[in-house]
């Protein structure tokens, strides 16, 4: 696994457009964001900034460079080879995604860092960590589902679209309105329960046990989409 994860990673430095849309441009919006935390802040919360951090990285970042890699290693047989291999399929699977996924930690992690530096700390620093594993999960997830409908690279823009703007619109919704009306609903979407677990840890105020249970809906979103990536996910070029 980690001779896979060591060339993936390899592979990723080597491909600046990579670097660059998924990379630098999501650590860009969030610089945005930070630089202007304090007229933000004003109009919404702390906690809201926090949120457009996690999801913009486990949009832009994580998800789409998940679904795009695996597209691509499909399509140039590399996956197949792979099978070829002692390794098993989910050693294959977790040595291409480890590079990515601990590059989107690390970008998380400074920038929330910076965000705290400069406005102040989170409320809750485990309930914060918990929030941003379970959303990287849940990306995962939903990567690998999305994978399976990606035929190729190019494809994976237009493949990746709904889950990045439905996540990142969920996430302004809940961390504008708040969950005071629709709670239910803006709790079962994708991302909802996410963003309000990350706004309780930023802002404070509410009990550790009642956020505790907003894990339930995304890890239930891990659920649907392991599940469906288990039907969907294709090791070989479609003939």
């Amino acid at each position: 696994m980690l001779s896979i994860a060591l060339s993936e990673l390899i592979q990723i430095l080597r491909n600046r457009l990579v670097l660059i849309t998924s990379f630098a441009i999501p650590v860009g919006v969030c610089a945005a964001f930070i630089y202007k935390h304090e007229a933000f802040a004003a109009a919404t919360s702390l906690g809201y900034i926090a949120a457009v951090v996690v999801f913009t990285v486990g949009a832009f970042g994580l998800y789409a460079t998940t679904v795009t890699t695996l597209a691509s290693r499909r399509q140039n047989l590399f996956l197949k080879r792979l099978r070829s291999t002692a390794a098993g399929d989910t050693s294959i699977l977790s040595g291409l995604l480890l590079p990515v996924t601990v590059i989107s930690l690390v970008q998380v992690t400074a920038i929330l860092t910076v965000l705290g530096m400069v406005s102040g700390g989170p409320a809750n620093v485990v309930l914060l960590v918990a929030a941003v594993i379970s959303t990287v999960i849940m990306m995962l997830g939903l990567g690998l589902a999305t994978a399976g409908l990606t035929n190729s690279p190019e494809h994976a823009q237009v493949t990746t679209l709904p889950v990045c703007i439905g996540t990142i619109a969920v996430m302004t919704w809940v961390g504008i309105a708040g969950t005071e009306e629709l709670t239910l609903l803006k709790r079962l979407l994708p991302g909802g329960s996410a963003t309000e677990l990350v706004l309780n840890a930023w802002n404070g105020g509410v009990a550790v046990t009642d956020s505790l249970l907003l894990l339930a809906p995304t890890l239930s979103w891990v659920v649907v989409a392991v599940a469906l990536a288990s039907r969907l996910f294709r090791w070989e070029p479609r003939r």
